[in-house]
């Protein structure tokens, strides 16, 4: 008897040829067939990945892409359900289509509800979603610091079979660049060992790439190089066998330190300081050395990567100098030497402050430019093809900063902003841009952005959310719909004009009893209603047992409660500092054991799931390295870019610690927790002594904990339904006040 598996491809070759002869499934009014090409392979691998109990019910099959653009269409009946798409990826977009408005389960980033999935998929209805912007970008030049820079190969082929479900077409990849600068820097009088102790430490080399920084947790070891560009090869490749094109990190200038002594006829620009660290130099782009940097550098970049169509970079990138250099003459020289390289490629740029410069605009080719624009829902009284002279540009969010764990995100914004930008008159508006620092923690605001590049008109956003809640944990639930509706007018209805985030944890923040943020740039103050968090996880908790078994389910349980308790930093905080400047010592004490027993509970919820976990991110970071001492420095690169962020300049007089703050198990109880007991403590000493509160060196005592070797749990444990109860029947609107709490009805300072 054969296999299921084999007679699965027998079915798929007989609807190939059928539909081959027939014209094909599906076809809109008028239109004719498109032409069938290859099998897309790397797409039923992909499927295979992501379905494997229901892989074989899908026949995927690729067309020629017309003059109009990517589209997919879904055809079939119960069981056999048909893709067709014009790349590998796009078909890929084609089967969450199906999945998330037929079969009603959803694939999240993270969170799945496909094990609600019936032993006979359903049959699709018959549609055809063309895309209605050419680039679909991704990730930011954060993402490998933020995301993870030891993450495994098999976390990013993760990475990218979510990003191709989501119809992402363009991923800037930055795993390797080390390598290129590596090779091609000891052509211009530079050893191997220099090198080395130029390149700062994976988690760090993201601003590095962008000038910001060097040397920092290095150097690396001349295997960790090899690895890394090992990765980013196969990275790149993946993403070509997808359809999907490698955006990679293109030359503009940077230089390591004494470059003009080696070379007399390569001018450099100091480029001053950046928050704390010193910048590397810029390269004078008129010089006659700058091309042939730049030839040095695409050359080993296209040995070591392939080409690609796409390549990013930033000039003076946050505040760097020109110097006596024309931006003019610095841009065309940048794409002078990248149309050299590589002839007809477009240089990315970020929508950043005052980045791009209309100057360097002005100098170059627009039709070989994209800028990816970080601030499309940030502010209001934007008009892009006035900026930026109109120039190509994709609508970006950057919804997350350094990773914080915050839920929220301005989506009401995009529902209505990106339409309109993209359908007014001569509209430059040529693609979207999903640019949080770290990707993989808030799985709606992926999905609704993602999916507006295949949508044309205005998204309801009431009505979006409310099919959201119908699929994410595999059937419609009454209490999954009221959750998702109170999430979406509190957190994820914030509006633009200042933030494009929500308000970090006042828990993760360097102790002190006037913090309002945790990261130096986050939100002051709540941007949504807390209470329409807490009311979600009421509703939540009340979600038929039958759909709790969802990864989703829990995932997201664990998220809101976490952050109802985030919430409860923003109120508890004052309170604390209120008693303690009356000087009433039992009030205080109360109040900070609250504090205390909230940080204790959130540990103990975090633990309960595999995302919230500290001990992974650091397992991975070990796992690269070959010796005691390479393990200790991937170590303290991990530990430090989510605390301290960087040496004590850049940490305190920068205002980088803990930018990249997250609430996750480990971090919170050996590091949040143990900071605020000691700060706590010291103010409890003061007001019993009458004397100030002895100081404390924070980054002395952050580096110290960077530097430990504690290992941490990778599993789950405990049961987070029972700890998100423990959450919501510990707020103040569902408990009896604890003592020296205010009741409702009584007003205290």
């Amino acid at each position: 008897m054969r296999s299921l598996r084999s007679w699965a491809c027998v079915h798929a070759t007989v609807l190939a040829l059928a539909a081959t002869l027939l014209g094909g499934p599906f076809a809109p009014p008028g239109a004719t067939a498109a032409p069938r090409v290859s099998a897309p392979g790397p797409a039923v691998s992909a499927l295979a990945r992501l379905l494997p109990t229901h892989a074989a019910q899908f026949t995927l099959v690729q067309v020629v892409r017309p003059a109009s653009g990517d589209y997919f269409t879904l055809s079939g009946d119960a069981g056999r359900v048909r893709v067709e798409g014009t790349t590998p990826a796009v078909i890929l977009s084609g089967v969450n289509w199906y999945l998330k408005h037929t079969a009603r389960v959803d694939i999240g980033w993270p969170g799945s509800s496909t094990s609600m999935l019936p032993a006979t998929l359903p049959a699709p209805v018959p549609v055809r979603k063309d895309a209605s912007v050419p680039h679909r970008f991704a990730l930011n030049d954060t993402d490998d610091g933020y995301s993870g820079a030891y993450r495994t190969w098999a976390d990013y082929e993760r990475q990218i079979d979510l990003l191709a479900l989501g119809g992402v077409n363009e991923v800037f990849v930055q795993m390797g660049a080390d390598a290129v600068y590596h090779a091609a820097f000891q052509e211009f009088g530079y050893s191997e060992e220099e090198m080395r102790a130029w390149i700062p430490g994976p988690a760090h080399q993201p601003w590095w790439l962008m000038q910001n920084l060097s040397g920092f947790a290095g150097p690396e070891s001349q295997r960790l190089l090899g690895q890394r560009a090992a990765l980013g090869r196969r990275i790149a490749d993946r993403l070509r066998s997808l359809g999907m094109a490698p955006v990679l990190p293109g030359y503009f200038g940077t230089v390591p330190p004494g470059f003009t002594a080696r070379n007399p006829a390569g001018p450099v620009v100091p480029q001053g300081r950046w928050v704390g660290f010193d910048r590397p130099d810029w390269l004078d782009p008129r010089s006659t050395v700058f091309p042939e940097v730049a030839a040095a550098f695409y050359r080993h970049q296209r040995r070591l990567f392939g080409a690609s169509t796409l390549y990013k970079m930033d000039l003076l990138h946050e505040g760097g100098r020109a110097g006596d250099v024309p931006l003019e003459a610095a841009g065309k020289a940048v794409m002078d030497a990248l149309q050299t390289a590589h002839p007809g490629a477009t240089w990315v740029l970020l929508g950043w402050q005052n980045n791009p410069s209309p100057q360097i605009i002005d100098a170059v080719d627009k039709s070989r430019l994209l800028i990816v624009d970080g601030l499309s829902d940030r502010y209001d009284g934007l008009d892009r093809e006035a900026a930026w002279h109109g120039a190509p540009y994709a609508f970006g969010t950057i919804p997350n900063f350094g990773g914080h764990t915050s839920v929220g995100a301005n989506t009401a914004v995009w529902a209505t902003r990106f339409d309109a930008w993209r359908s007014k008159p001569d509209s430059a508006l040529k693609g979207i841009a999903y640019l949080p620092e770290a990707t993989g923690g808030n799985p709606v605001a992926y999905e609704l952005f993602t999916e507006l590049a295949w949508r044309t008109g205005p998204l309801d956003h009431r009505a979006w959310f409310a099919g959201y809640a119908g699929r994410r944990y595999g059937a419609a639930d009454p209490h999954a719909a009221a959750a998702w509706e109170l999430l979406r007018t509190g957190p994820y209805s914030t509006p633009s004009g200042t933030w494009s985030e929500s308000q970090d944890s006042l828990f993760t923040a360097r102790p002190r009893l006037t913090a309002v943020t945790s990261a130096k740039w986050s939100p002051p103050s709540m941007r949504y209603d807390a209470a329409t968090v807490r009311q979600a996880l009421t509703e939540l908790l009340r979600v038929a047992p039958e759909l709790r078994s969802t990864d989703a389910y829990r995932f997201d349980l664990v998220d809101v409660a976490r952050q109802a308790l985030a919430n409860r930093s923003r109120t508890l905080l004052p309170r604390i500092k209120a008693a303690y400047d009356a000087g009433d010592l039992a009030l205080f004490r109360a109040r900070a054991a609250e504090w205390k027993e909230d940080l204790a509970l959130l540990e103990r919820l975090l633990a309960t799931d595999t995302r919230f976990l500290l001990g992974p991110w650091l397992e991975e970071a070990r796992s690269w390295g070959a010796t005691e001492a390479e393990r200790a420095a991937a170590e303290f690169d991990a530990r430090s870019i989510l605390t301290s962020w960087g040496h004590r300049s850049g940490s305190d007089t920068g205002g980088l610690h803990d930018y990249a703050n997250r609430e996750w198990s480990g971090l919170v109880a050996d590091f949040y927790a143990v900071r605020w007991t000691m700060y706590l403590d010291s103010l409890d000493t003061a007001l019993v002594t009458g004397q100030p509160p002895v100081p404390i060196d924070w980054y002395a005592w952050e580096s110290a904990w960077n530097g430990q070797r504690t290992t941490y749990p990778v599993t789950p444990s405990g049961d987070p339904v029972a700890l998100a109860t423990e959450v919501r029947d510990s707020l103040p609107t569902a408990r009896s006040p604890r003592p020296g709490q205010a009741r409702p009805w009584q007003v205290r300072p």
